[in-house]
């Protein structure tokens, strides 16, 4: 994996989050303890969105170590240990070591096993803040991941107090973007009828052209788009009486979540990126939604 060093430090308020899904994200990020989730497949920007939350709530006064696999920036202040598996050093391990040395928050780079999952969830009901990653498809998704591994409801109701998925969409070239008028089965799979479209936009959005400043690709640049899920006492509530990730989904979107399609679909009337880059990276969350 070769990692783009420079892409990793980001100012959390710059990663593309709207300003509401903001202000509930930090307001998480800030809690003296639980388990904060970020899912997605490899690529999509987690690491970058973990170290932007550390960076945010770093302080002399705080106690910050992280496990990682690789450790993809070093960051000031923060205690970083790097996975070995050929040592004995995994996630679990590393987790454990770091827990002796009293931390206030924790990062698992992923938590990819049982044995790791039930450390970080120990970890956060003893008065720890941690923050980890699945590749889960969607937030909700990363529920009936831990469950998968093992970790009963009620342990995971108890710990995980916001789940959040993300994609990296490639942002639209200013100097060539041109506006174009989508067809009905493009603003359908968006979500948006023509009506709410003509509401949100001046009539048209923007698709790629190609130019001399951006290589002829029509794209310059990358922004997140994002779903978060807070784990309030009504989705606990779910969580500890069994029901699939889809229903809690389902009952976060009737309570106002915006889904990585909303926020895909909100950037292209605001004309930053187009529907194409959209609809690639939120196939599955279009799949999940309709079963």
């Amino acid at each position: 994996r070769i990692l783009d060093r420079g892409n990793v430090q980001r100012d959390l308020d710059r990663i593309g989050m709207r300003p509401d899904d903001l202000g509930t994200f930090r307001q998480l990020i800030h809690k003296p303890n639980g388990i904060v989730v970020v899912t997605g497949p490899t690529g999509s920007g987690k690491t970058t969105t973990l170290y932007a939350c550390l960076a945010k709530i770093n302080a002399p006064t705080r106690n910050i170590i992280t496990v990682e696999d690789p450790v993809e920036y070093q960051l000031n202040g923060i205690g970083q240990i790097q996975v070995n598996n050929k040592v004995g050093l995994t996630f679990a391990a590393g987790l454990r070591s770091i827990l002796r040395q009293d931390p206030d928050v924790v990062m698992v780079g992923e938590i990819r096993d049982g044995e790791t999952a039930e450390i970080a969830i120990q970890a956060s009901l003893t008065g720890h803040l941690v923050f980890s990653t699945l590749h889960t498809n969607d937030a909700a998704g990363a529920v009936s991941r831990l469950v998968d591994m093992g970790v009963e409801p009620f342990l995971v109701s108890s710990s995980v107090i916001g789940m959040m998925a993300q994609r990296l969409v490639r942002t639209l070239c200013l100097h060539c973007k041109e506006p174009v008028v989508p067809n009905e089965v493009e603003l359908e799979k968006l979500g948006y009828t023509r009506e709410r479209f003509m509401e949100a936009t001046p009539g048209h959005v923007y698709q790629p052209v190609g130019c001399q400043e951006c290589l002829d690709t029509g794209f310059m640049g990358r922004t997140g788009i994002y779903e978060l899920l807070v784990v309030d006492d009504a989705v606990r509530k779910l969580i500890m009486e069994g029901v699939d990730s889809n229903s809690i989904k389902k009952h976060a979107i009737r309570h106002g979540m915006l889904t990585l399609r909303d926020d895909g679909a909100r950037k292209v009337m605001l004309g930053q990126t187009a529907i194409s880059e959209v609809l690639r990276v939120t196939q599955d969350d279009l799949l999940d939604l309709e079963s």
